[in-house]
């Protein structure tokens, strides 16, 4: 353990030691090699106007190689071996992309993943934004924001393995742990395996996420909601609006912006899950969505990197479109900007 702690720090300060040495030295190797002082005046213009040619270069440079690194290059590699049997030797064409239109698991990967896709964005969004609401006037506001956050800081497989204890189940006769099965029987209900319950077992795996989300989605509307001039809301006090009507159509309609980024935000996460359903599942009992699928292909069975990449691919193109609109949306927001 204080191995770990130690290898963390050295990484921290090396990884920022680094990045402050570097932007120092590139600073003051263009000032040795472009200066601006001690040079006669046209010069000087000329080099400092040269120096600001290059120097956001200096800042966005490493980003922009790490981006190509990390990013554009798996992306076309990946391209590629989706063109390749399974060792990734051989070329085989489209052959991955016909098994892909034809496969069962597939099929209902795509399904689940649609079904996540219409419920957890939507719960996320709609109880973050009446939280937000709810919690903006009182005094302990501030309190019940902080608890509903702190799930955000928890990792996927963390959440996981707390709601694996809620909804764990023991044989017939012996005493419930888990807090859903204790909560039924003590009501004199039947306790179940709730995880193994074909097509709502999806809903249960999505419980995690929405718990998960909801405090970030409650973050970014409060901060949108603060933004609504009080002026607009005391004339709709005035003209007689009562609550109800305030929030939809005052508030909602001025922060429809940031809702959409939210919804989208979310959805692009949704598409990519995959660390809940392999600790809760592992994707059995008809809870397969596609990240688990793609990574059951690739590195399970002996490994298929030819059909494990498809799947990427699928993926990516699935979230491409939810990107670029995302993107507009917030162009629209910051007006171009």
């Amino acid at each position: 353990m204080a191995a770990q702690i130690f290898s963390a720090i050295f990484v921290i300060i090396i990884g920022v030691g680094g990045c402050v040495a570097y932007f120092w030295g590139a600073n003051r190797l263009l000032d040795l090699i472009l200066p601006s002082r001690g040079v006669s005046g046209a010069a000087a213009i000329n080099n400092l106007r040269r120096q600001g040619y290059v120097r956001p270069w200096l800042f966005v440079g490493p980003a922009l190689i790490i981006l190509a690194v990390y990013l554009i290059y798996p992306v076309i590699a990946t391209l590629w071996l989706s063109f390749f049997d399974r060792g990734g030797t051989s070329f085989v064409g489209l052959a991955n992309y016909e098994w892909a239109a034809g496969d069962h698991d597939l099929r209902n990967s795509i399904l689940n993943n649609i079904l996540w896709l219409a419920v957890v964005p939507a719960a996320c969004t709609f109880l973050g934004l009446i939280i937000a609401v709810l919690t903006d006037k009182i005094w302990w506001g501030t309190i019940a924001k902080s608890l509903i956050f702190l799930p955000l800081a928890i990792s996927f497989v963390g959440a996981s393995v707390i709601w694996k204890f809620i909804y764990e189940y023991r044989g017939e006769g012996q005493v419930q742990i888990g807090l859903l099965n204790a909560i039924i029987q003590y009501f004199g209900g039947q306790p179940q395996v709730w995880i193994s319950l074909p097509f709502w077992n999806n809903f249960f795996l999505m419980v995690i996420l929405i718990w998960i989300q909801t405090g970030f989605a409650m973050v970014i509307l409060s901060s949108a909601l603060r933004g609504i001039p009080e002026e607009t809301l005391e004339a709709a006090v005035i003209d007689g609006a009562n609550p109800f009507q305030i929030f939809w159509k005052i508030m909602v309609p001025q922060i429809w912006g940031t809702i959409a980024v939210v919804w989208t935000t979310i959805t692009i996460l949704v598409l990519k899950v995959f660390d809940i359903v392999l600790t809760m599942t592992n994707g059995q009992w008809n809870s397969q969505v596609l990240a688990n699928l793609m990574f059951d292909w690739m590195f399970r069975g002996g490994g298929d990197f030819g059909r494990g990449a498809t799947i990427a691919i699928i993926i990516m193109i699935a979230v491409i479109p939810i990107m670029v609109w995302n993107i507009r949306q917030a162009n629209k927001e910051t007006g171009g900007h």
